[in-house]
């Protein structure tokens, strides 16, 4: 499978702007074809930018911009094949178990164990994306960049990244290991970046997307977290912007694959 994905986005920085970046595409092995550019511009100008290497094949671009300046990141990428499963790493079951900002699993215990009590391994993991899916709404722009899992089932109603949170934070607080990935999603509509959740049994991390709203199989990773605070494609660590434009594409070369939700699957 050959997959193309690429963004540009434009924003506006104040004096004195840290910029990290998470917006290329996963460098995980496995890959036949790995071909990728990234140029960052500042009022025309070409802009030196720092990799930083993150867990499974993730990037971080880290600029800094002395003096305001309006910024233009683009970056395409074509892929061929499928990545390998990533490693896993003993710290991962324990960090990936524990609760955290947006996956607020220690206050959705009693909710997992009243729903899912009885199940257990992949039958758990399907029973999550099958319930999810059936007591939220997708609705553009409900949920505020502040709502966890917790918010999000009150609410009922969210985008990509509250779907992905309530999945982890369900699973979590029955003792599996789940963690959230930023990925390109061919198929997605109305395009952008995408959130899933991933679950971990027998060695590899399966993806959950709850959405359905594009086949989990020709998804492409970005990075990995805890949660979307660990995920974020632009943010700041000093001084601030505005963000003006946004453009995703992903596209895969030939048909899509087709989903089927009552199938385990992993990113590739």
């Amino acid at each position: 499978m050959e997959r193309s994905v690429s963004t540009r986005l434009v924003f506006s920085t104040t004096e004195g702007t840290k910029i990290a970046l998470a917006v290329a595409a996963a460098r995980d092995p496995g890959y036949t074809s790995f071909r990728e550019n990234l140029t960052i511009r500042a009022e025309g100008s070409s802009v030196p930018f720092t990799e930083i290497p993150e867990a499974e094949g993730g990037r971080i671009h880290y600029f800094e911009l002395a003096e305001p300046a309006e910024v233009t990141v683009d970056y395409s990428a074509t892929l061929a094949g499928r990545a390998e499963a990533p490693q896993i790493e003993p710290v991962d079951l324990i960090r990936y178990v524990r609760p955290s900002r947006y996956a607020e699993s220690d206050r959705l215990l009693p909710t997992a164990y009243a729903e899912f009590g009885g199940l257990h391994g992949g039958d758990l993991i399907l029973a999550v994306r099958d319930w999810v899916a059936k007591e939220l709404s997708y609705v553009s722009g409900s949920s505020r960049g502040t709502d966890g899992a917790v918010e999000t089932l009150l609410h009922r109603r969210g985008v990509c990244r509250d779907f992905a949170h309530l999945a982890i934070a369900l699973l979590r607080s029955k003792d599996v290991p789940a963690r959230l990935s930023a990925v390109y999603a061919p198929g997605l509509t109305p395009m952008d970046f995408h959130a899933v959740a991933e679950a971990y049994l027998d060695g590899q991390w399966h993806v959950i997307d709850a959405t359905g709203l594009a086949p989990r199989s020709s998804m492409v990773r970005i990075s990995v977290g805890r949660d979307a605070a660990d995920t974020a494609f632009l943010s700041t660590v000093g001084g601030r912007l505005t963000l003006k434009t946004m453009n995703v594409t992903a596209v895969v070369n030939g048909d899509l694959p087709v989903e089927d939700p009552s199938r385990l699957e992993v990113l590739g």
